[in-house]
């Protein structure tokens, strides 16, 4: 891949990662009224999860770094698929796999920048159907 393209997928992780870092009130409020479903979630979380290997390969993230994103990634496996139906707002409140994974993305980010306090990414639109 090129140089541009890694840096995209770079920030693409930093910024979902400090998403899946902020406390439960701050993911709360930059879920706002969007209504994501859990298992949507998951299945960014761990395609995420499996970038940053090939990264690591071209240089972009040290393999040392990859510790707590190859442990989210299991963690994510073991959410049971009930779990995956409800909203995430609401699997944010009451399934504690999500503070597992919080604790694995604020130490990915301490290690890879420093701190794991990051701006949030901005929400992306609802999608409406209109053109």
């Amino acid at each position: 891949m090129n140089q541009l393209g890694d840096t995209r997928l770079r920030t693409w992780t930093l910024r979902f990662m400090a998403l899946l870092a902020a406390d439960t009130q701050d993911q709360l409020v930059w879920l706002g009224e969007r209504e994501l479903e859990t298992k949507d979630v998951i299945e960014e979380v761990e395609i995420l999860c499996r970038v940053p290997e090939g990264l690591a390969e071209r240089g972009v993230f040290e393999h040392g770094d990859l510790h707590d994103l190859r442990a989210i990634g299991r963690r994510l496996g073991e959410i049971d698929s009930t779990c995956r139906v409800d909203l995430w707002g609401n699997a944010l409140t009451t399934d504690p796999a999500w503070e597992d994974i919080r604790s694995h993305a604020r130490r990915f980010l301490l290690t890879s920048l420093g701190d794991w306090r990051q701006p949030l990414p901005r929400p992306v639109r609802p999608h409406t159907g209109d053109h």
